[in-house]
């Protein structure tokens, strides 16, 4: 693999972060601190806790997890869309670069500004609620996995987006409302045995679920379900877009 070319792509994906900090770090933590502000502070007081955890403290797992997913496709599709849009994604694929290091440069630079964005709301969480990580080493894993994950997912989606729109269309219409349905706010075995049912079929419930356990060692499916699923998905991602180079797919056209 030639590095240079990679961390070339790498640091001017992340040097654009810099440029954007009000929108890439700042926007995302105020509006997680928001949602501890509304959710924390006025349901909070209505459910003192939920399996032995504060209410505050149970949302936090979700609220990191929803911002992970949703910056990790953003970043990761106008990241690649974006040369695809001024024409200078014919210069990155006429150079010598590899596609594996095309995507090793764009996937790893979104993964990496999530995870921050990530470590950052954490610490926020902790001014609003009493914090406690039972397994730091796992959690950092599922942080980790989940935003290179769905940094893969953003890449597709960049690359099959024909707008602007279409890049708002998968993270505000699906990641979003599947995040919210997906035990963000709430424990999956609360609702009625019919929706417990229906709620299982939703892919981010078992990110969020494993993510809690790392937490509070409290979750909605065993931690080995959570794994395997994100394992799944991942190898998907993968699959998807090693077709893609290998077609050429909305690249060469």
């Amino acid at each position: 693999m030639n590095l240079r070319a990679t961390y070339a792509i790498y640091a001017f994906e992340m040097a654009r972060t810099g440029r954007t900090l009000l929108q890439s770090i700042v926007a995302p933590v105020i509006t997680t601190a928001l949602y501890f502000v509304v959710f924390g502070a006025a349901i909070g007081t209505r459910i003192a806790e939920i399996e032995g955890v504060s209410y505050g403290a149970f949302i936090v797992p979700g609220l990191v997890m929803l911002m992970l997913l949703t910056q990790s496709v953003s970043n990761a599709s106008f990241g690649i869309y974006f040369p695809r849009f001024t024409g200078s994604i014919y210069e990155i694929l006429s150079a010598p670069v590899s596609y594996l290091e095309i995507v090793v440069g764009y996937v790893g630079a979104a993964a990496t500004k999530s995870i921050i964005l990530g470590l950052i709301i954490l610490a926020t969480a902790a001014f609003f609620v009493p914090l406690r990580i039972e397994h730091p080493l796992w959690m950092l894993f599922f942080l980790v996995l989940t935003a290179l994950t769905f940094s893969l997912l953003g890449f597709i989606i960049g690359v099959w987006a024909d707008g602007f729109e279409q890049l708002q269309f998968v993270p505000l219409l699906v990641i979003t409302p599947l995040t919210f349905l997906g035990g963000t706010f709430y424990s999956v075995s609360v609702l009625p045995p019919f929706w417990q049912t229906v709620t299982l079929f939703n892919p981010v419930v078992y990110l969020v679920s494993g993510f809690r356990w790392s937490f509070y060692e409290v979750a909605d499916v065993h931690v080995g379900v959570s794994l395997g699923m994100i394992g799944l998905f991942l190898a998907l991602c993968l699959a998807a877009v090693w077709w893609i180079f290998r077609t050429g797919y909305r690249l060469k056209s």
